[in-house]
């Protein structure tokens, strides 16, 4: 009996995994539209690096294939220093983004800031580019809702 119950909680377990890749993707009328989110929540410089990188080669791959997408980068906690014009490890790059690579935004957390500006006595200076949201993570999942694939290089 408990031979059974272990194949058949094999095959279940199975059958699950696989499905779920496939109950997930996006068959919306925009299903050809590829949407990345990226994640950005430390202020490491080789963090910085990665995340622009990510950007830069997803797009270039999705513009060399003629394949039409959607890039948001949304910073929360230490990882505002992305976008902050004061602190970035990574400024020049970021701001050359808004007029080099199309359809990318930057998102940057009201919360953090709102953190920050008490804690510094002033608000954080970002980019121009830079939307505030009101929260990073509620962001991220409001992007994973509307069939972005979220990661964090």
């Amino acid at each position: 009996m408990r031979r059974i119950r272990r194949t058949l909680f094999g095959l279940v377990a199975g059958t699950a995994l696989v499905a779920t890749p496939l109950a997930a993707h996006d068959s919306g009328a925009d299903h050809d539209m590829h949407k990345l989110a990226i994640q950005v929540s430390d202020n490491d410089p080789g963090t910085a690096a990665k995340v622009l990188n990510v950007v830069a080669n997803a797009a270039q791959s999705f513009q060399a294939e003629g394949i039409p997408y959607k890039i948001e980068v949304v910073a929360y906690n230490a990882g505002l220093n992305l976008f902050r014009t004061d602190t970035s490890p990574e400024l020049e790059r970021v701001q050359g983004f808004t007029a080099a690579v199309p359809d990318v935004t930057f998102s940057a957390c009201g919360n953090t800031i709102a953190g920050m500006t008490k804690k510094e006595g002033k608000e954080p200076p970002l980019i121009d580019s830079a939307q505030v949201v009101p929260a990073g993570v509620i962001r991220l999942m409001e992007l994973s809702d509307q069939g972005y694939t979220v990661i964090r290089p």
